[in-house]
């Protein structure tokens, strides 16, 4: 393995190191390298806050020798003003002669411009290191700029008889059967502190009465998501609690609106494609990544349009015999986990189109 390429994984352990806090930001990291020795360390920790090139800098404490230094970084390095100061800007006023970047930067304010401004003042700059990784490491980034849209995850848990909950008809009738363990609960929590926002149908919110928190896991709430075509759901389910926003997909408005400043309501058409509407409302508001947690009419509905990225579909080894069916999906499995009673199977899309 080359140095360059041992320096810019470190980049990436560096980077999800921000996993969570950075939204709609992509995760970045960066590393200072004398002399093979590394100097300075940094990763982009919040949104809004100093990037993770500065970061590594700032980190250097003999700064003479950042003429003689190598920057890696996990990301093409800013040019434009945005919240923070252009990093390509700092680099050059630094006079670190070499930058090693994993990968281009898609988005059209930044894309090749601050590799070009750091070309234009000398600098001699390598691209595409560990590429593949660096695009996986930001894919829902990536999807966002790329294709104008959220990444898409389904979520669900299913008997071993294909099975995602008894039929019922009230909250007060039967509980939603618990098909999770309490090692797969809490990875579940894990992911929700991964993604922006987190879907339901009106019925699995008004069945289930799910918190869709994270409360299991550090970090912070995904914005909760339902459809709810004629503004039917009581005002005392878990998602209209307050602890997170919560976005409420709507054809009907009424007097009876529940008035919270948590509360969003967005009217959409629902006699044309409901799960384009969905998606582009979830663009514009700066969301790039959806996790869809049911029920089977909603994930179905995703899947039949093609709008999905990947599948974690966890299989319990107890059957239930009868009840909802699970959604019908094919894809190609990326990833299987066994827990306890349980497999956990990722999936990938055959549509999903490629970045490179």
């Amino acid at each position: 393995m080359s140095l360059d390429n041992i320096y810019i994984r470190r980049c990436f352990q560096l980077a999800r190191k921000g996993e969570g806090f950075t939204r709609p930001n992509p995760m970045v990291g960066a590393v200072v390298v004398y002399n093979d020795k590394i100097i300075g360390e940094g990763y982009h920790r919040k949104f809004g806050e100093v990037h993770a090139e500065v970061n590594a800098i700032n980190a250097v404490k003999n700064s003479s020798l950042l003429p003689k230094s190598t920057l890696y970084v996990s990301l093409e390095p800013c040019s434009h003003y945005g919240k923070t100061p252009p990093c390509a800007e700092l680099i050059v006023s630094k006079k670190i002669p070499r930058v090693v970047i994993a990968v281009s930067d898609p988005n059209p304010k930044v894309s090749s411009k601050g590799i070009q401004m750091l070309r234009d003042n000398g600098v001699e700059v390598t691209v595409g290191i560990l590429e593949n990784e660096a695009h996986e490491l930001n894919k829902a980034f990536f999807t966002n700029q790329i294709h104008r849209r959220p990444y898409i995850i389904l979520k669900w848990a299913q008997s071993s008889d294909g099975f995602i909950d008894i039929e019922r008809t009230s909250r007060e009738e039967k509980p939603p059967t618990r098909i999770s363990n309490d090692l797969t609960s809490v990875l579940a929590h894990k992911l929700r502190t991964e993604i922006q926002a987190i879907m339901v149908g009106t019925r699995t919110a008004f069945l289930d009465n799910p918190q869709l928190t994270a409360r299991k896991w550090f970090g912070e709430n995904p914005t909760r998501i339902v459809i709810d075509r004629e503004n039917k759901l009581p005002a005392d389910l878990a998602i209209f609690d307050g602890i997170a926003p919560t976005i409420v997909f709507t054809d009907i408005f009424t007097n009876n609106l529940i008035k919270k400043e948590s509360i969003t309501y967005i009217p959409i058409d629902f006699s044309q494609n409901v799960e384009e509407q969905i998606i582009h409302q979830l663009y514009e508001r700066k969301i790039c990544s959806l996790l869809v947690e049911g029920g089977t009419k909603t994930i179905s509905s995703f899947i039949e349009k093609n709008l999905w990225d990947e599948a974690f579909v966890e299989i319990s080894d107890t059957p239930l015999h009868n009840g909802i069916k699970v959604p019908e999906i094919q894809g190609k499995t990326i990833k299987t986990n066994i827990f306890f009673n349980s497999i956990q199977i990722r999936l990938e899309s055959k549509t999903t189109r490629k970045f490179t």
